[in-house]
């Protein structure tokens, strides 16, 4: 009698714990939207089937750039890991478990480097026009945590996203199931970079969702990594450094291992960017302890993964729709499932641009 394959138990593991895994719809609500986005079939799902989140993406016709915004508007308790050594951010010290603001309204994840920060600003200004932010009695303080990725290689460099894109993104967000690929903040990601981005690949944006039991777990991710991108159920690269040739993967971790030697410096930067979230109420120091978890998804997917090159950073949401009790440990884990979906469906979405090939191109 023959083994069975890892990919096998996984699933036996998974319908014995009664978990419905899927990935999302092919509708999306995106701003300029990219005619190269995906279209999951229409019994996928998305982090938007999380009750309180809506998602909307803004990608600028001009280059290959963008972000994408996760509006909470009623409120939504969150926590952030950061895993990567350059990691580029707005207000998450705010979500530190000792600090007094309990609830955010939005997360912006954006293209442009530290210039993409900007796009916060836009949400904030969206959300107050709607009424929605923390009451000072002066005026009410929309909160929006961010975090931003490297693509400035892609394209002209002085192009970037900037307050009035995320203003946009925010009037684009809704429940719907968002496109994929090259849109939003993955409209400029690039995967594969350990050998030059003459090597590298085309990357993009990815989300999916898991429920169980009355509770759902999604997540969304902008992958945009220095290493390579494999699929963790049959353990090969499906994304990366490509041969000198340019027509098939050739595994750093492996070449390097072989003695292939590395560029002195390399020329870009990186990052990978994104945000779990969950109906179930969690406190700010559960919720940062399900981000510190679902990064387990991006080590299962991503080789090397969160580099000095990488600032690497997750967030999570707790809408506290659920009236389910919280399980962080479970919590946790299933976001950790729903992120390593997500970043492989990122890869296999994206579209080849400007010489740089995509997972199904290659």
């Amino acid at each position: 009698m023959s083994r069975p394959t890892r990919r096998e138990v996984l699933r036996g593991a998974i319908t014995a714990a009664g978990i419905s895994v899927f990935a999302p719809s092919p509708t999306a609500a995106a701003s300029e939207r990219s005619t190269d986005d995906a279209a999951p079939s229409a019994e996928q799902r998305a982090i938007t089937d999380v009750a309180g989140i809506k998602v909307g993406h803004f990608t600028n016709s001009r280059r290959p750039t963008g972000c994408t915004v996760i509006l909470t508007e009623e409120g939504a308790v969150a926590g952030v890991d950061v895993r990567g050594a350059a990691p580029g951010t707005r207000d998450t010290d705010l979500l530190n478990p000792i600090n007094t603001v309990q609830t955010v309204h939005a997360i912006m994840l954006a293209g442009g480097s530290a210039f993409g920060l900007d796009t916060a600003t836009g949400a904030m200004r969206y959300l107050e026009e709607h009424g929605i932010g923390f009451d000072m009695r002066v005026a009410r303080v929309p909160i929006v945590p961010a975090a931003i990725l490297f693509d400035l290689g892609v394209g002209d460099a002085k192009i970037r996203p900037d307050a009035e894109a995320g203003y946009k993104a925010c009037k684009a967000a809704t429940t719907t199931a968002p496109a994929e690929g090259n849109v939003g903040a993955g409209a400029g990601a690039t995967v594969g970079k350990l050998f030059g981005m003459s090597r590298a690949m085309k990357s993009g944006i990815g989300t999916s969702a898991i429920k169980l039991d009355g509770v759902t777990v999604g997540a969304i991710v902008a992958v945009n990594a220095i290493g390579d991108v494999f699929d963790p159920l049959t353990g090969k690269p499906i994304a990366g450094a490509r041969t000198k040739d340019g027509k098939s993967l050739v595994n750093s971790m492996a070449a390097i291992l072989r003695g292939e030697p590395l560029p002195p410096a390399l020329a870009g930067a990186a990052t990978t960017i994104g945000v779990v979230a969950t109906d179930v109420a969690l406190t700010k120091a559960q919720a940062s302890k399900v981000a510190q978890m679902a990064h387990d998804g991006l080590a299962r997917t991503i080789n090397p993964v969160h580099t000095a090159y990488d600032g690497d950073t997750i967030f999570a949401l707790a809408t506290g729709k659920s009236s389910k009790p919280a399980n962080v440990t479970l919590i946790g884990a299933l976001a950790a499932e729903a992120m390593a979906q997500a970043v492989v469906r990122a890869v296999r979405a994206a579209r080849g641009i400007l010489g740089l090939p995509g997972a199904t191109e290659l």
